[in-house]
């Protein structure tokens, strides 16, 4: 029996044969070719195949799984067609090299500079342009294959070094009992997607999991993070008492759909989903989600070169809306900058991107891209209850013009005799330090507030939300987090408003007796949360805490 310990990506517990996943062996490529000619016009052909596959890829994944999948195979599309990235393939070309080593020494020469950046969100983006680069060469030398790579006949755990996720889509979830990997990382795009398409998956495991595993009997549990191959008696039984024990779990969960979110002693708390995209919505609503908390409408800016319009924009969020069917849907309006770079927007490289142009720094400095944005928003709350909130708050002046720019949108709107909800709620969230200190100046401006914990932790503790390396340094649960989580509490509830939070700590499990104490009205949460929240919201009493 061998037990392995990796990070758990993707929860569930599944027994099976090992597989172990080998790729198409492209070999040793040529390094040097005659004519360059010849190997610039095969690079243009693979290139231009390439993009093409890669927007298939990104319409099959958007009926399939929804916007934010399809999201990632349109950004790897961009990147087979990025300026920079070409002419670097081109230009070792002309210095001699074939087509193939020109893609292969490009892609590695990107995924370094990537990988070795600050940049959590560009460290990750190292395996996406391997992935991107990996295709090319295969449609160069004409071995692609868009079925099933793993090419099983009964579902198996598949293991592997690491699987890209180009791999990861092209996977049949009813042949793929779970995915262990050597490598990876539980904010990689594979890890993602392995959540999405709802499969167990286990990454980090490391070199003991290798092509000897191939054909042998395993346990593997999607939350733990461990593989166990070639299980004793004890070890089955133990796993079987875990599965069994899940089940009932999820039973108990799934038996309080439509029950209220209230303590056993009679204080309410709504519980919101998080979104990033309409495609969310279906998991929002089976997971009994009250409303939304939280629409990341930067998803139609992001993995695109042109900007999103009215039309465009309105589509996506009366879908939303008419889709939760009268419940709240609160939708942010653009937080872009910082770790969220869209092309789109063209804004310049920055020392210090946490603190430059970013959210609403970005919309009140472009007042027409803020304008469509807002007459998109206000059009299609006729067709449900859309609720406006505005990011990165630091300054009345500049919740003042927000709230002024609304009311321009709404007289043109009343101008044109197009529909909308007179009394729309406007809301500001709660992430920097000076938000909470001037917290009772904003709620006399506005119907809510939303604690955005992860930006706010971040600029109180003086700590880089997006760093692995600073370990406790970063501390969500810090007694000065906590301290204006409570002074925006007071401010809100002073002025008449409600307040929430939409951070990572909302699904805490631990805090919820913090947060009930200071009165917190509503958490937002991703939607596999809702159920597990409201079981311990039912379950509290203040007797108890």
């Amino acid at each position: 029996m061998t037990i392995l310990k990796g990070q758990g990506v993707s929860e569930g517990i599944q027994r099976g044969e090992i597989r172990f996943f080998r790729r198409k062996n492209t070999g040793m490529v040529q390094e040097t070719a005659e004519d360059a000619a010849l190997e610039l016009r095969r690079l243009r052909r693979a290139l231009d195949l390439s993009v093409r596959q890669l927007e298939e890829t990104a319409k099959q994944t958007r009926v399939r799984i929804g916007d934010s999948a399809a999201a990632l195979f349109e950004a790897h599309a961009m990147m087979a067609a990025d300026e920079e990235f070409v002419r670097t393939m081109q230009a070792l070309i002309r210095q001699g090299k074939s087509a193939e080593f020109a893609v292969r020494q490009a892609g590695e020469r990107f995924a370094q500079l990537l990988g070795a950046s600050d940049d959590a969100y560009l460290r990750g983006r190292a395996a996406d342009i391997r992935d991107v680069a990996h295709r090319i060469v295969e449609n160069l030398l004409g071995v692609w294959e868009e079925k099933n790579p793993a090419g099983q006949e009964h579902p198996v755990i598949l293991a592997a070094e690491e699987l890209s996720p180009s791999e990861t889509i092209r996977l049949d979830p009813a042949g793929i009992l779970a995915i262990a990997v050597q490598n990876g990382s539980p904010t990689s795009h594979t890890a993602i997607l392995a959540r999405t398409l709802g499969i167990p998956a286990v990454c980090g495991l490391g070199p003991l999991l290798n092509e000897a595993s191939d054909g042998l009997d395993a346990w593997i549990d999607g939350e733990t993070g461990e593989l166990v191959i070639e299980p004793d008696e004890e070890m089955c039984a133990e796993f079987e008492k875990r599965r069994k024990g899940r089940e009932r779990r999820s039973v108990e969960l799934k038996s309080l759909v439509g029950k209220e979110d209230v303590t056993q002693d009679g204080q309410k708390m709504l519980v919101y989903c998080n979104i990033s995209s309409p495609g969310d919505i279906s998991a929002v609503l089976e997971n009994d989600g009250r409303g939304v908390g939280l629409f990341r409408s930067e998803y139609l800016y992001l993995g695109r070169s042109d900007l999103p319009g009215e039309e465009e924009q309105f589509e996506a969020y009366r879908e939303v809306a008419q889709a939760m069917q009268g419940r709240r849907v609160i939708v942010r309006t653009l937080d872009a900058g910082a770790d969220k770079k869209a092309e789109s927007l063209g804004l310049p490289p920055e020392e210090n991107p946490a603190l430059g142009m970013r959210a609403v720094r970005v919309c009140l400095s472009r007042p027409e891209l803020f304008r469509t944005q807002l007459r998109a928003l206000y059009r299609a709350s006729a067709y449900g209850k859309i609720s406006v909130m505005f990011p990165m708050i630091a300054s009345v002046w500049e919740l003042e013009e927000c709230l002024a720019a609304c009311r321009c949108v709404q007289e043109e709107l009343r101008a044109e005799g197009r529909a909308f909800d007179e009394h729309l709620e406007t809301g500001v969230m709660i992430e920097t330090p000076a938000a909470v200190l001037i917290a009772d100046e904003l709620a006399a401006r506005v119907n809510f507030f939303s604690v955005g914990t992860n930006d706010l932790t971040q600029y109180l503790l003086a700590c880089d939300r997006q760093r692995s390396d600073l370990g406790r340094h970063w501390d969500p649960h810090h007694p000065a987090v906590l301290r204006a989580l409570r002074m925006t509490a007071q401010a809100a509830h002073k002025a008449g408003i409600w307040v929430g939070i939409c951070g990572e700590l909302a699904a805490d499990l631990s805090m919820l007796p913090e947060f009930l104490s200071m009165g917190i009205d509503e958490l937002s949460v991703p939607a596999a949360f809702v159920l597990p929240l409201r079981a311990a919201i039912r379950s509290h009493s203040s007797k108890n805490s």
